[in-house]
């Protein structure tokens, strides 16, 4: 059995009033007052600038949309994700952008390495409310390309 996963996630008030100019786009809460905004097919093919694939290393970053990106974060984090498995085998990319540059990642993760999730800290920080955490076994994620 298999996943995958290309998506925004972002504080869900906030990601509401950034996505109200795309008629595509569909939230999901994911808790803790956090949303998701998959990438759907329609989304992409609406974000997309033309330029092609984004130089961030990921899969299925509309080309341009790192600009979009980049600027919904001036507001908070904002979190892009992608995870693709089949079978046990697989891997998770993700970056973080706030106050409009890119605070982690772009994070490359093969299989079994580490986790990406999003947690709601009470500080409000970047780093306290969407994060990447490691297994007990301690993990190191590569920085950068595939």
């Amino acid at each position: 059995m298999g996943y995958d996963l290309q998506a925004v996630i972002a504080d869900r008030e906030a990601l509401r009033s950034m996505v109200r100019h795309l008629p595509t786009a569909r939230l999901a809460s994911i808790g803790q007052g956090l949303a998701l905004m998959p990438m759907t097919d329609v989304l992409f093919d609406s974000v997309a600038d033309g330029s092609g694939r984004d130089a961030l290393g990921f899969w299925r970053l509309p080309g341009g949309f790192e600009n979009t990106l980049a600027d919904w974060s001036v507001g908070g984090p904002v979190a892009y994700v992608e995870v693709d498995y089949f079978g046990g085998a697989g891997e998770q990319r993700a970056a973080v952008w706030d106050g409009g540059t890119v605070v982690l990642g772009p994070l490359h993760v093969p299989a079994g390495q580490l986790r990406v999730g999003a947690l709601r800290g009470r500080a409000g920080t970047a780093a306290s409310r969407l994060m990447v955490w490691g297994r007990s076994r301690g993990a190191h994620a590569s920085a950068g390309g595939r």
